[in-house]
C-alpha cells in the first residue's frame, strides 16, 4: 500500500511539472503581444535617451541597413582574393592500340598589375559609403524620435495646462453664480453663460489635443518596433539652458562629420576606382597552370607508364577594345555624377542648417521672453483682475480675456521650448554630433 500511495505521488507531481514545462514551452515558442507587454515596461520610456536608445536597437529599418553594411565588408573581403583556380581533365575517347592516354590540367589566372588592388579599393569604399548610410539612418531615426518625443511631451504639457485653466474657469464659474443669483428658475446670468462657453472651448480643445497625442505616440511606437497595445507614458524632458550656437562652427562641423557627405565622398572615391579598373581592361590577365599526362600501353601494369609535365602560361585576349572603352567613359561618367551629387547634397545641407540654426537662436530669445517678461507680467495681471471681479470692480469678460491671454501665454512657452529642442535635433543630425552637452 505505501508503495501504491507512493507511485500515485510521484505520477502527481511528475504530472503538475509536465504542465508547468508545457507552459513555459508556449509561452517562449509563441511570442505574442501579451508576451512583448510582459518583457517591455512601458515606465522606462520617459527620457529621451531612454526612446533612441531602444530605438537604435529595434527599429526595423535601421536592422536592414545595418545589414547592407555587413554585406558590403564582406564583399570588400571578397574583391581581394584571385579568381577561382580551373582544374580540367582529358582522355581520349577512342584509344589507340599503342597508348592509352590521359591528363590532368590545373590553371590560376592572374589579373593584370594592378586591378585587384583597384577592384579592393572599389570595395572597401562602397563599404565605407555603406557604413556613413547607416550612421545617417541612425541619425535621421534619432532626429524622428526626438522630433515626435519633443511633439509627446509638448502636447502632454498642454493639455496640462488646458486643465488646469479649466479648473480656475470653474472657479470663475462658481464665482458668478454667488455674485449673480439665478432671477428665474432655468435661468443663467450672462456672466455664468460667458464662463460655460469658455469651459465648453477648453473641453473640446482638451479633446483635439489628447487625440492628437495618441497619433503621436503611435509614431512613437513604430519608430520602436513596440505594440499598439503598450500606453507610453508622459515624457519627461530635461530642462537645460539653450545655448546659442554659432554657423560658422556648425559649417565646419558639418562638412567633416556629417554622414551623408562622407558616405557620397566615399562613393566618389570608389567611382575613381572603378575608372582605374575600367582603363587596366585594355591589359591582358595571365595565366600559370601545370599539366600532367600519362601514358601506356594497353595491358601494362601502372609501373611501365609515362609521365610528363608541362608548365602552360596563357593570355587572355583583350580585342573587343570599343566595349573597354565604352566601360571606361561610363566609369567616368558615374565618378561625375556622383561628385555632382556630393555638391548638390553638401548646398542643400547647408541652405537647411542656415534655416534651422536662425529658427534654433531665434526660440532662444522667444523662450527668453516668454520666461522672463509675458509670463510673469500675466500672471501678475490675472491676480489684480481677478481680485478686482471678486470686488465686483471688474466684469467677467475682462476676467476670462486675462485667463485666455495667460493660457495662450504659456501653450506658447512650451511649443517654443519643444520646436527648440526639434531644431537642435535637427542640427545635430546635419553636424552628425551634439551641439549641447546639457541636453
Amino acid at each position: 500500500m505505501e508503495n501504491k500511495s507512493m507511485r500515485t505521488t510521484i505520477f502527481k507531481i511528475s504530472g503538475a511539472i509536465i504542465v508547468i514545462l508545457a507552459q513555459c514551452a508556449v509561452a517562449i515558442g509563441e511570442p505574442n503581444n501579451t508576451a512583448m507587454l510582459a518583457i517591455v515596461e512601458p515606465n522606462r520610456f520617459l527620457t529621451t535617451e531612454d526612446y533612441t536608445g531602444y530605438a537604435e536597437t529595434h527599429n526595423a529599418g535601421l536592422k536592414n541597413i545595418y545589414q547592407q553594411w555587413i554585406a558590403a565588408t564582406e564583399e570588400a573581403a571578397q574583391a581581394k582574393s584571385l579568381p577561382e583556380p580551373q582544374f580540367a581533365y582529358g582522355t581520349y575517347a577512342q584509344e589507340t592500340e599503342v597508348y592509352e592516354r590521359q591528363m590532368v590540367i590545373v590553371t590560376q589566372m592572374f589579373p593584370w598589375f594592378g586591378k585587384i588592388r583597384a577592384r579592393a579599393e572599389t570595395a572597401v569604399r562602397n563599404a565605407e559609403a555603406a557604413k556613413q548610410k547607416y550612421e545617417a539612418a541612425r541619425l535621421l531615426l534619432t532626429k524622428e524620435v526626438k522630433r515626435d518625443f519633443y511633439e509627446y511631451a509638448y502636447l502632454s504639457e498642454a493639455i496640462n495646462i488646458i486643465k488646469e485653466n479649466l479648473e480656475a474657469l470653474r472657479g470663475f464659474e462658481e464665482t458668478a453664480v454667488a455674485r449673480q443669483p439665478v432671477v428665474a428658475k432655468g435661468t443663467e446670468t450672462p456672466d455664468t453663460v460667458y464662463a460655460r462657453a469658455a469651459i465648453t472651448k477648453l473641453e473640446d480643445m482638451s479633446k483635439g489635443l489628447e487625440l492628437l497625442s495618441e497619433v503621436t505616440a503611435g509614431r512613437l511606437k513604430a519608430s520602436l518596433n513596440l505594440p499598439a497595445e503598450i500606453n507610453l507614458p508622459a515624457p519627461q524632458w530635461k530642462d537645460f539652458v539653450p545655448e546659442i550656437i554659432d554657423y560658422d562652427l556648425l559649417v565646419n562641423l558639418l562638412r567633416q562629420k556629417n554622414p551623408e557627405l562622407a558616405g557620397l565622398s566615399f562613393e566618389v572615391m570608389a567611382a575613381k576606382s572603378k575608372v582605374k579598373n575600367a582603363e587596366k581592361s585594355f591589359y591582358p590577365d595571365i595565366g600559370i597552370g601545370v599539366q600532367l599526362e600519362q601514358m601506356k600501353r594497353p595491358g601494362a601494369n601502372t609501373q611501365e607508364s609515362s609521365r610528363d609535365t608541362m608548365i602552360m602560361l596563357s593570355l587572355t585576349l583583350p580585342l573587343w577594345r570599343d566595349s573597354y572603352i565604352s566601360e571606361q567613359r561610363r566609369a567616368v561618367s558615374d565618378a561625375t555624377n556622383i561628385e555632382q551629387q556630393r555638391i548638390r547634397a553638401e548646398n542643400s545641407i547647408l541652405a537647411k542648417a542656415s534655416q534651422v540654426c536662425y529658427e534654433y537662436n531665434d526660440s532662444i530669445k522667444r523662450i527668453g521672453l516668454y520666461r522672463e517678461t509675458l509670463i510673469p507680467k500675466a500672471e501678475e495681471s490675472l491676480r489684480s483682475v481677478e481680485k478686482a471681479y471678486k470686488e465686483g470692480n471688474a466684469d467677467i469678460i475682462t476676467l476670462l480675456g486675462e485667463q485666455r491671454a495667460i493660457m495662450d501665454y504659456r501653450l506658447s512657452y512650451q511649443r517654443v521650448l519643444a520646436d527648440n529642442r526639434q531644431n537642435l535635433a535637427e542640427l545635430e543630425m546635419l553636424a552628425g554630433t551634439g551641439l549641447n552637452k546639457q541636453q
